[in-house]
C-alpha cells in the first residue's frame, strides 16, 4: 500500500567541503624580537567547516578582518593551510599524487572583489577570454570555434553583442561590465564551484542587483555550487539558501539565510543585523522610541588575531558575556527552532540546544571534530 506522507528530497550533492580549515600568516621578526625563539602568527582563520553543495549559494558573512577572504583563497589554493582538509567531490586535496591544481582549478573558481585589478589593463576582453579556454582546453576547434566558445561566454553573462564586447580594454568598460567578463573568464574552465569574494562591494549600488541576480541565474541554469562572501548580511538574506557568520577568524552561527536572519541566536550576528540601515529602526529612534536594540551600543573593537582571547572571541565586545565564554572555546549547539540552525555560543548550552556540542557541561573544551568555532 502507498504511503500518502511526501516523499522528502535528498540534500543536494556535496561539492567542495573544508573540515577543521586553519591558516596562520607568520609575523616576521623586527628589532629585538629577532633573538626570541616564540614566532608570533596571525590567527586569520581557525577550525573552519563549511560544504558547498551543488544548485546551492551559501553566503559566509563577517566584518572586514574576520576572515571571509581567507577562507576563499584556502578553497581555491591560493594559499597552502596550516591545518584541517579539503575535498572535492570526497576527495581529499591533501593526498600525495592526488589531483593537480590545474584539475582543481577547473572545478574551483574564484571571482575576486575589485574587477578592475583582477583584469590585466593591457590586455582586450579578447585576450582574458581566449587565454582562459586555452588553458582549460575549451577553445574549440580553429578560429570559428574560438569564436563561438566567446560569444556563448559572454552570452552568458548578457554581454551582447560579443563584438561589442572583445576588442575593448577593461578601462573601457563600467565596473559591471568589468566584473561580468571577470565572472565570464571564471566559467570558461566550466566550474563545478564558484568562490565569490565580495562580488558587488566595488560596484554601484544601483547594478549590484543585476549582478546577484546573474550569479544566481548562472546557479539555476549550470546546477552551480556558490559561496558568496560578503559584509552585508541583508544581501545575504535576499541571495543566498544558507548563511554562515564568521568573526576574528571562527565561525559563530549558520543555517538557512531566513532562520539566521530573522531569528538571530549569536550576540554577534545579532550586532550585525542591528548596524545595518533599517528605515523602521530609524523612524522610531527619530520619535524617541526604542527601535530595534542593538545589543549595548558601542561594543568595542575586534580583538588582536596574533594574542586573541582564550575563550569565545566575541567575549570582550558580547554584552551576555560569562566567566566560561572567557575561558573556553564554545563549541556548535543545533538549536530546536529550525533543522540545520545552529550557533557557537555559551548561552546555547543548558537547555536551548539539541545537545549536539562535544564537551562537558562544565565548559570543558570541546574537540575539533565537533566544534565549528
Amino acid at each position: 500500500m502507498a504511503s500518502n506522507q511526501p516523499a522528502t528530497a535528498p540534500p543536494p550533492e556535496v561539492v567542495l567541503e573544508a573540515e577543521g580549515l586553519t591558516k596562520h600568516f607568520p609575523v616576521p621578526r623586527r628589532g629585538r624580537a629577532i633573538l626570541s625563539r616564540t614566532v608570533q602568527a596571525v590567527h586569520a582563520v581557525d577550525d573552519v567547516d563549511l560544504t558547498l553543495r551543488r544548485g546551492t549559494v551559501t553566503a559566509l558573512v563577517g566584518e572586514s578582518g574576520s576572515g571571509k577572504s581567507t577562507v576563499a583563497r584556502l578553497l581555491a589554493q591560493l594559499h597552502p593551510r596550516t591545518a584541517g582538509d579539503v575535498r572535492l567531490h570526497g576527495v581529499s586535496t591533501a593526498v600525495r599524487g592526488g589531483r593537480p591544481f590545474r584539475a582543481y582549478a577547473r572545478e574551483v573558481q574564484m571571482i575576486f572583489q575589485d574587477p578592475f585589478g583582477s583584469l590585466n589593463p593591457v590586455h582586450t576582453v579578447r585576450y582574458h577570454l581566449t587565454r582562459a579556454l586555452r588553458i582549460h582546453h575549451r577553445a574549440g576547434r580553429g578560429r570559428d570555434g574560438l569564436q563561438q566558445a566567446l560569444g556563448e561566454l559572454l552570452g552568458r553573462v548578457h554581454l551582447a553583442p560579443a563584438d561589442a564586447y572583445l576588442d575593448k580594454y577593461p578601462h573601457e568598460l563600467s565596473g559591471g561590465q568589468r566584473q561580468r567578463v571577470a565572472i565570464a573568464r571564471a566559467l570558461a574552465a566550466d566550474p563545478k564551484v564558484l568562490l565569490a569574494d565580495e562580488p558587488v562591494s566595488m560596484l554601484d549600488v544601483s547594478i549590484r542587483l543585476g549582478i546577484l541576480n546573474l550569479l544566481r541565474d548562472l546557479r539555476d541554469r549550470l546546477d552551480l555550487a556558490i559561496l558568496y562572501i560578503t559584509h552585508d548580511i541583508a544581501s545575504a538574506r535576499y541571495f543566498a539558501d544558507e548563511t554562515v557568520v564568521m568573526y576574528a577568524g571562527r565561525m559563530v552561527e549558520g543555517g538557512d539565510s531566513e532562520t539566521v536572519t530573522q531569528h538571530p541566536a549569536h550576540p554577534y550576528t545579532r550586532l550585525l543585523i542591528a548596524s545595518a540601515p533599517d528605515p523602521d529602526r530609524l523612524a522610531a529612534s527619530t520619535a524617541g522610541g526604542p527601535g530595534d536594540g542593538d545589543g549595548g551600543g558601542d561594543t568595542g573593537e575586534p580583538p588582536s588575531l596574533t594574542s586573541p582571547p582564550a575563550g569565545c572571541r566575541f567575549g570582550p565586545r558580547c554584552p551576555a558575556v560569562t566567566e566560561r565564554c572567557r575561558t573556553h572555546v564554545p563549541p556548535r549547539f543545533d538549536l530546536p527552532d529550525a533543522p540545520g540552525h545552529w550557533a557557537a555560543c555559551w548561552l546555547h548550552a543548558d537547555g536551548n540546544a539539541a545537545g549536539s556540542a562535544t564537551g562537558n557541561a562544565d565548559g570543558s573544551a570541546a574537540g575539533s571534530a565537533g566544534s565549528a568555532s
